[in-house]
């Protein structure tokens, strides 16, 4: 007789499906408290949840692939390490969203007009001392605001500035 399936327990940590990129935080989290490069399996030690070990790894290649976390080689393995953070890996998924959309302006123009008024501020704040700073991408006009051009951004919020570095 075929044995039986049941879906995990309550209390079971499978019980519950993680959001879109939650784990990808989480692997990014690992990595930046690592005080330097850490193997996948010593990510994996650090996880909640009791992950896979190819789970990891598949995370981390995603992870790479979006250049969200950068790998040496070391023997017959890689040494992760984080590249950027989970803001920065938002605001990745905001920008290929955004990339695959074939009305850029309308979309921007729906994104603004549904900002909270204090996000609407930290976005002209952000938008203002990026002009100020002169052209990101080398460009007249201030250049465009993706990947790592964005890190050079001042934040308005004191407490973002520390979370930055």
């Amino acid at each position: 007789m075929a044995e039986e399936r049941h879906a995990p327990a309550a209390g079971d940590p499978r019980a519950r499906r993680r959001g879109q990129g939650e784990l990808e935080a989480q692997v990014l989290a690992v990595l930046q408290r690592a005080p330097g490069p850490a193997t996948a399996g010593w990510v994996q030690e650090r996880l909640d949840g009791g992950l896979a070990y190819t789970t990891v790894m598949t995370i981390l290649s995603r992870l790479h692939a979006k250049k969200a976390v950068s790998r040496t080689r070391s023997g017959r393995s890689y040494l992760w390490q984080a590249a950027s953070d989970a803001a920065g890996l938002a605001a990745l998924r905001m920008r290929r969203m955004l990339d695959g959309e074939p009305d850029r302006d309308a979309v921007l123009a729906s994104f603004v007009t549904a900002l909270l008024p204090h996000d609407e501020e930290l976005l002209r704040t952000l938008l203002d001392s990026a002009a100020l700073d002169g052209p990101l991408d080398g460009t007249a006009g201030g250049g465009s605001l993706d990947g790592a051009s964005a890190v050079a951004f001042t934040p308005a919020d004191p407490a973002a500035a520390n979370r930055e570095s």
